[in-house]
């Protein structure tokens, strides 16, 4: 199962040049993290804050290959690809007119009240492991 979510290259976003400044596209992978956990593991980042918890990313590794430029509208998928006890890494690819604008590898940790790495709480290990499944990664 893969997550997408599309993007319009707003003003916001771009450089005087008319193209996305890069640090931008790090705003736009983390949005999809989060409306991922809202809306296909059921576990809103508003309810993670609430109850004093936490999913950052504590590693991305990026590849840009082509620019986004000002009203664009960019398709960025998320999937799943590995699953620990408190992390897993998700892969992103941005895609406009079939040609792709980045690829990114990010790595996601649960974060308990404490302010330390935790076991992922059980809904949302089993969403992400549906997840996972249908993607047949590893986990």
């Amino acid at each position: 199962m893969s997550y997408s979510r599309d993007i319009a290259i707003e003003f916001n976003h771009c450089d005087p040049a008319g193209i996305v400044f890069y640090p931008r596209y790090f705003e736009m992978t983390n949005s999809v993290v989060e409306n991922f956990f809202g809306r296909e593991i059921g576990y809103s980042f508003a309810r993670i804050v609430a109850e004093g918890c936490g999913v950052p990313t504590v590693r991305i590794e990026v590849d840009f290959r082509a620019p986004s430029r000002l009203g664009d509208i960019i398709r960025i998928a998320l999937t799943v690809v590995h699953l620990g006890t408190s992390s897993a890494r998700v892969r992103q690819v941005s895609q406009c007119d079939g040609h792709v604008r980045f690829e990114a590898e990010l790595t996601l940790v649960w974060v308990g009240r404490d302010g330390r790495a935790a076991p992922w709480p059980s809904q949302i290990r089993e969403g992400l492991q549906t997840a996972i499944r249908a993607e047949g990664a590893q986990a």
